[in-house]
C-alpha cells in the first residue's frame, strides 16, 4: 500500500492548498455573482483545475516522494554481485518493454515488497525490499521485477494520474453543488456565500472523495492483472506464478503493505475491501494459470 499512499496522502493535502488559495483569492465568488444563479461553466473550468493540478503535482513528486518516504537506496555504482544483478535484469527487461532505464533501488523492510513510480515511462524508479531479496529465489525476484517494469511500460503511473484527476474534478464540482444548495435553497443565504456553503462542501467533499476512492482502487485492480501478465512475458510464466506464491503471508504473518500513496504499483498489498489497490493473491495467480492454458 505503500505507493498510492503517499499519492493519495500528497494529492489530497495538494487541493486542500489550492481550494484554499481559491478561496483566498475570491475565485470562488463566480458561484455568486448572479445572485442565486449558478455558473456550471466556470465551476467545472475550476475544479478541473484544482483536480488535475492535485492529480499532476503528485505524480511529478512521486519518485522523490518515494526516495525519502522509503528511504530507497538507488543503486547509482553496485556494491555487489545482488546489485549489479538487480541493474543488469532491469536493464535487460526495460530494453525488452522498449522503455527507459528505470532508477533502480533498494529500500530496508523486512517484508517482501517492490514498487515502481515516476513521471513518465522514460523517468521511472523501480525498488525492492530487502525482505523481498533474502525470501525469494533468483527467478522469483526477475519476475517480481518484471511486474514493476510492466506497471512502468504500461504507463500506469500517468494512467492513474489521469483517473485521480478527473474523479477530483467530479468530487471538487459536486460537493461544491451540494454546499450551493445548501446555502441558497435551504438555508435561504442570498447574500455572497455563506459558512453554510463552507461547511457543507468540506463534509461533501470528504463523503465523496470516500466514494471516489473505490472507483480508483478498482482501475488499480485491473492494471494489476495486466502488470502479472506483464511480468510473465518478461521473466516465465511459472516464474511469476511461483512470485505471487512465494508473496502469501505465512501462518501468522500480515500481509506485505506499502505506504498508502505507494500501494497501486507495489507487488503486494491488502485484498479484502473496495478499498484496496490490488486483487487477492489467489485470483492473480489464477488468472495467470487461465491465461498459460489457452
Amino acid at each position: 500500500m505503500l505507493r498510492i499512499g503517499l499519492f493519495l496522502a500528497t494529492n489530497f493535502a495538494i487541493l486542500i492548498v489550492i481550494s484554499v488559495v481559491f478561496s483566498l483569492l475570491g475565485l470562488e465568488g463566480v458561484l455568486a455573482e448572479n445572485g442565486v444563479d449558478l455558473n456550471l461553466q466556470a465551476l467545472l473550468v475550476m475544479s478541473a483545475v484544482i483536480g488535475f493540478s492535485g492529480s499532476f503535482i503528485s505524480l511529478l513528486m512521486s519518485k522523490w516522494l518515494a526516495k525519502r518516504g522509503m528511504g530507497v537506496h538507488v543503486i547509482e555504482q553496485p556494491a555487489n554481485n545482488t546489485e549489479r544483478w538487480l541493474v543488469d535484469t532491469v536493464k535487460r527487461q526495460a530494453e525488452e518493454a522498449g522503455i527507459g532505464m528505470p532508477e533502480v533501488g533498494i529500500f530496508d523492510s523486512p517484508e517482501p515488497n517492490a514498487f515502481a513510480t515516476g513521471a513518465s515511462r522514460n523517468n521511472a524508479l523501480v525498488a525492492v525490499s530487502t525482505g523481498l531479496l533474502q525470501r525469494m529465489q533468483e527467478k522469483e525476484v526477475e519476475a517480481v521485477l518484471g511486474h514493476e517494469v510492466a506497471h512502468v511500460a504500461n504507463g500506469d503511473m500517468i494512467t492513474m494520474a489521469l483517473i485521480q484527476g478527473v474523479v477530483n474534478t467530479f468530487v471538487i464540482f459536486l460537493a461544491r453543488l451540494v454546499g450551493f444548495f445548501v446555502d441558497r435553497v435551504i438555508l435561504k443565504n442570498e447574500r455572497g456565500l455563506g459558512i453554510g456553503y463552507y461547511l457543507t462542501t468540506i463534509i461533501a467533499q470528504i463523503f465523496l472523495s470516500i466514494l471516489a476512492s473505490i472507483i480508483v482502487m478498482w482501475f488499480s485492480r485491473r492494471r494489476e492483472f495486466r502488470a502479472d501478465a506483464g511480468g510473465a512475458s518478461l521473466a516465465g510464466r511459472s516464474n511469476m506464478i511461483a512470485a505471487l506464491t512465494a508473496l502469501q503471508p505465512r501462518e501468522g504473518e500480515e500481509p506485505a503493505e506499502l505506504p498508502e500513496n505507494m500501494a497501486a504499483f507495489g507487488i503486494s498489498g491488502k485484498m479484502s475491501s473496495l478499498f484496496s489497490s490490488h486483487p487477492s493473491l489467489e485470483s492473480r495467480i489464477a488468472a495467470l494459470q487461465e491465461a498459460g492454458t489457452r
